[in-house]
């Protein structure tokens, strides 16, 4: 994973690989909310295949011709994956609107269920994720799973490292982080380019030949030789040859170029290069002790309120039975630091990126910006197993909502997990 270094199980790890076929990884979602079957709201139980929460989202937005902003979903669940979750459609009130949601074909995407209810949907709204994940391509499958189940039982005990995964930074071209960073140094021009140009040897020719016109500077046969999976780098070309017709492009221009996007992703800049920084912070405090209170530690509870005024024995039963958790910051404009040793290990990750929090400010575009927030170093895994069967060892556990499977499996295979 992505600037993460340290494990928590001594394990040597089982190997293998994972999605070699999308219905290898299996998520689902456990809501907070169900819909009651009443309202002016229309509720889909979705299952999607290969494809992102957001470009269902906009596929349903635009078959229904509706803003998207009226579109609700708790998380952002696995591309490369089997995924089922919840997805709200605001204020759909007559029998003819619902009827049209029933009428839709969504590319990979069946409606299981659809229903009505009171309350809109909106992300954060759920309690975690249960997953189902096949590993294959191991060499004793039999004592794979006695290793696997081993690791899952002293990670139900510990907690696991909570890292961000590749999700988080795009995989086979991992550059959101690099956009964020962009953003954070005011390089609005070289935000635009991270994303539409920089072309990588991991992606098709033809993606990496639109990318090399865009660094060339010919923005019209860039977009001509964008293929299907550039919807999100046509919306910004689209918006920067609108601009250009009016005169040389400005930093106005590069930034219509970033709004043009959906909100989600605008933000989604700026927070992975916080993650890639988290992931760096969380290596070291884990080092310290990933169930360890150690004096300085900013605590918070399952529901993130910071505890105070406890011993370090309380503060120990309360991690132990993981009431509380210990922190680290994803860094930003107001994100206190801890104190003591931990607190002096965030300052040092901090400087040795040459950052101050003052600069995720982001001037230019303020609203991309970030106070930022305690984290917590490790999440909670449960309901956690791990069998043998023909095709390799199918493990199965839940985790807490904004917490990644490929973290879990990453003990258990002691290896870079995507």
């Amino acid at each position: 994973m992505l600037n993460a270094n340290t494990y928590v199980t001594s394990q040597k790890g089982i190997g293998g690989s994972i999605r070699n076929q999308y219905e290898d990884f299996y998520v689902e979602e456990i809501p907070e909310v169900i819909p009651n079957g009443e309202g002016p709201n229309v509720w889909i139980w979705i299952e999607k295949l290969g494809r992102t929460t957001l470009d269902v989202v906009l596929d349903i937005a635009r078959d229904l011709h509706i803003d998207r902003k009226r579109m609700g979903f708790a998380g952002m669940k696995d591309k490369k994956a089997l995924t089922r979750q919840w997805i709200c459609i605001a204020n759909m009130d007559s029998e003819e609107q619902f009827k049209q949601v029933e009428n839709l074909d969504i590319y990979k995407t069946d409606f299981l269920e659809i229903t009505r209810g009171r309350k809109k949907l909106r992300m954060g709204q759920l309690k975690g994720n249960k997953f189902r994940i096949l590993i294959r391509d191991l060499d004793d499958v039999e004592k794979s799973a006695d290793v696997a189940n081993e690791v899952l039982k002293e990670l139900e005990v510990t907690g696991v490292p909570n890292y961000y995964g590749w999700q988080r930074f795009g995989k086979p071209r991992t550059n959101t982080h690099l956009v964020g960073e962009a953003l954070i140094q005011n390089d609005l021009a070289e935000a635009v380019r991270r994303y539409v140009g920089n072309p990588s040897e991991d992606e098709s020719l033809e993606n990496q030949k639109a990318r090399q016109a865009y660094d060339d500077g010919d923005l019209e046969k860039s977009l001509e030789l964008m293929g299907k999976g550039m919807r999100y780098e046509k919306m910004m070309v689209r918006q920067l040859i609108k601009d250009s017709k009016k005169g040389e492009l400005t930093d106005k221009s590069y930034m219509n170029a970033i709004h043009a996007l959906p909100k989600p992703l605008q933000r989604m800049f700026v927070h992975a290069y916080q993650s890639y920084l988290f992931n760096d912070v969380v290596s070291r405090r884990v080092e310290m002790g990933i169930n360890k209170y150690i004096e300085g530690d900013i605590i918070i509870d399952n529901e993130e309120h910071i505890i105070r005024d406890k011993t370090p024995e309380q503060y120990q039963e309360l991690i132990n039975n993981f009431e509380v958790n210990p922190t680290v910051p994803l860094y930003g404009t107001k994100v206190p630091f801890a104190g003591g040793e931990v607190g002096e290990m965030e300052k040092e990750v901090l400087e040795n990126y040459g950052l101050d929090k003052s600069d995720f400010e982001v001037p230019k575009m303020p609203r991309l910006g970030s106070h930022g927030l305690r984290r917590s170093v490790r999440f909670q895994v449960w309901d956690a197993s791990a069998k043998a069967c023909d095709d390799g060892v199918l493990a199965e556990f839940s985790i807490n909502k904004g917490s990644y499977a490929t973290a879990v499996l990453r003990e258990v295979m002691k290896k870079d997990v995507v």
